[in-house]
């Protein structure tokens, strides 16, 4: 790479609503629990470094939800960074757990408001930081999740609130309950399809943060332009694909996730790594033509 600052600062700050400016390259916690985002870590300490190691990197932003584990991420970031200083913790309610790679959303009002009790002990809070509707249940019409929702942040569980997975269409419907602070939809050089969703976002100074963020496809192979912008920059294509992100929106705020120290310092690297306009314009082109 040009630069080797490994700080995630570099990549600047993003002032969310109602909670106040975050460094825009975060970290997902999803996968610092076991196979299938199910059970217990293969290894505690591991766990524990990763994420100690992401703030030591200038982190400040740090995405879990309730149903990774389920309860186990959140537990390992309250036992690793508790109290919590200048970090940012935000959360997600609204999807059950069955088992591995298992995934039922739940809307009931009673369930959103339990899971973000828990999530409150299980951080060892007051005060959610940001909490984000992980799924809108089927099971419940919207306004009636959202008013819950609003309804906690209102008695002071919670500071922020956000969306994940949603149209503009129900973003817009949120908002008529509360200050939708955060969209959290897939979003990658491989999958543009919430392109709406982010320009809304952008727009409307909602923070966007794309889960899967690194993910490049065939782009990314050998022989790919990304694979091959890489090899150019010194860099690797999940550098080059957060890159990418950085650019594309000031609104982005990615937050790839890992379980590995040396994974995470890469990933924090990209923090550093400038795409020029024509660099930039190509991946661009090609990642729209797939």
């Amino acid at each position: 790479m040009t630069q080797t600052t490994l700080n995630a600062r570099s990549s600047g700050t993003y002032d969310i609503k109602d909670l106040g400016p975050v460094t825009r390259l975060g970290f997902g916690a999803m996968r610092i629990t076991g196979d299938g985002i199910w059970g217990e870590p293969a290894d505690t300490d591991t766990a524990h470094a990763v994420l100690r190691r992401a703030v030591e990197l200038g982190v400040d932003f740090i995405d879990t939800a309730d149903a990774y584990g389920p309860d186990v991420s959140e537990r390992l970031i309250a036992e690793a960074l508790h109290p919590y200083g200048d970090v940012k913790i935000a959360t997600k309610v609204g999807n059950t757990r069955q088992g591995p790679n298992i995934w039922t959303p739940v809307g009931n009002p009673a369930y959103l408001r339990q899971q973000v009790e828990l999530s409150l002990r299980k951080l060892k809070v007051e005060t959610l930081d940001l909490l984000q509707l992980h799924r809108i249940g089927p099971d419940v019409p919207a306004d009636d999740q959202f008013a819950e929702l609003a309804a906690m942040q209102e008695e002071g569980k919670i500071q922020a609130l956000g969306l994940s997975e949603v149209t503009v269409a129900e973003i817009e419907q949120a908002s008529k309950h509360f200050t939708v602070a955060t969209v959290q939809n897939r979003y990658n050089l491989t999958y543009t399809d919430a392109q709406d969703v982010l320009d809304h976002c952008e727009a409307n100074g909602i923070g966007f943060i794309p889960w899967a963020p690194i993910a490049s496809g065939e782009l990314g192979k050998p022989g790919g332009i990304v694979a091959e912008i890489a090899d150019k920059l010194g860099a690797t294509s999940s550098q080059v694909a957060l890159a990418w992100l950085l650019k594309k929106s000031p609104a982005i705020l990615p937050i790839p996730g890992t379980g590995s120290v040396s994974h995470l310092e890469e990933n924090i690297a990209a923090a550093s790594l400038e795409l020029d306009d024509e660099t930039f314009e190509a991946i661009t082109k090609a990642a729209e033509q797939q």
